[in-house]
């Protein structure tokens, strides 16, 4: 049986009918076509699925699409704005914070929720906060130089900051 939601997604109101069981990440990806949100492990393990919820960043294989309802959604897709990439986009570009790229939204979603959350962070801090997303391929240093990049970058308020930065960053 067949339920009416509506909720916003990248500043966009959606209305859609879902099954009841349907997952946030199913309904992003299948119905939306919204592929930036990857489904990794399907146990809420390692973070790929990461989207903010009302903006907090949540695990959307986790997360039943009818318990949206109302709420806002911002997926990878949403998080860049009038085509200038996010500063933690941005950073996560200029210092390299990917390698295959899969766990890459996700991380990138996380990290500008911990911002958000928390804008003078310290690399103990991105350690803790990254804790819930898993990367197969780096070693962690350069996603937790770009998340530190990103964070200066959303402080100054623009990609471009952010860019400066992550230069800067790279000649030190």
């Amino acid at each position: 049986m067949a339920i009416s939601i509506r909720l916003t997604v990248n500043g966009q109101p959606v209305t859609a009918e879902v099954e009841p069981h349907t997952l946030l990440v199913q309904f992003l990806r299948e119905q939306l076509r919204l592929t930036g949100t990857h489904v990794g492990c399907d146990t809420a393990q390692c973070g790929a699925c990461t989207v903010h919820l009302n903006g907090r960043a949540v695990k959307s294989c986790n997360q039943l699409v009818v318990q949206c309802e109302g709420m806002d959604v911002t997926t990878i897709e949403g998080l860049a704005q009038n085509g200038e990439l996010h500063p933690m986009q941005t950073a996560f570009r200029e210092c390299h914070g990917l390698q295959c790229g899969f766990c890459t939204p996700g991380m990138v979603m996380s990290a500008a929720a911990l911002a958000s959350e928390n804008p003078d962070l310290t690399e103990a801090a991105v350690r803790a906060g990254l804790d819930g997303n898993l990367c197969r391929c780096t070693g962690y240093h350069n996603i937790v130089k770009a998340v530190l990049v990103g964070a200066e970058g959303m402080r100054a308020g623009t990609p471009a900051a952010a860019a400066n930065v992550a230069n800067a960053a790279a000649t030190v």
